[in-house]
């Protein structure tokens, strides 16, 4: 029996790839292609950081390189993120059946100015944001934060994403999971899912049979 469904946030609930500071990338020396971000960032958690560590950047480098991509982010949301399609409507349906909560690698920070307006904070319970755990996606520990914030085991949660950094996060943690691609991941490795779904206008359907 599923009482909980732990979503995934970009993604999944908002799409914040035209917000992200690809400027940084360039400052960085690092050239983002589809191909580079699908494998290090959305598979293997890696980020531009660790890149320019190995290339010897020294610790401050790297700390005045993450405040302006910070700072960057912030500016680009502006007054938040565009809702994916079907959404509202699918947690419109969920949240009276379902308790519900966000499991998203995003400081609180950004993920507050990325649902100023979105109108979907009100369906979820919780948030698991970066600050709340040491080890980001794909490690199983913004997931298991988020049962024990929840007290509800992992027999009876259920987990949205839309990547496979977030699939192998989830599944680590024991827990089954719907993967949901959007046309950025779409095709990626989905093999530790239980379901994968051209939409989440199917989900609710999905559900009924678990």
């Amino acid at each position: 029996m599923v009482d909980a469904i732990l979503w995934d946030n970009d993604g999944v609930l908002v799409d914040r790839c035209s917000s992200r500071p690809r400027a940084m990338h360039s400052r960085a020396g690092v050239t983002l292609t589809r191909a580079f971000y699908l494998e290090c960032m959305l598979v293997n958690g890696r980020n531009v950081f660790d890149l320019v560590e190995q290339r010897g950047w020294t610790p401050q480098q790297v700390r005045a390189l993450r405040a302006k991509r910070d700072a960057d982010y912030a500016e680009r949301l502006g007054s938040g993120a565009r809702v994916m399609d079907s959404v509202a409507q699918t947690l419109q349906l969920l949240h009276m059946k379902f308790r519900m909560a966000v499991v998203t690698t995003s400081l609180r920070s950004n993920f507050k100015i990325a649902h100023q307006a979105s109108g979907l904070l009100d369906f979820f319970e919780l948030a698991v944001c970066r600050e709340d755990y040491l080890n980001a996606k794909p490690h199983p520990e913004p997931y298991l934060t988020a049962m024990r914030l929840l007290d509800v085991p992992a027999a009876h949660c259920i987990v949205v994403e839309d990547s496979a950094r977030g699939v192998k996060s989830a599944v680590s943690a024991g827990l089954r999971v719907v993967a949901i691609p959007n046309s950025f991941t779409r095709g990626s490795d989905f093999s530790g899912a239980s379901a994968v779904l051209d939409s989440i206008r199917l989900l609710p359907q999905f559900l009924m049979g678990q």
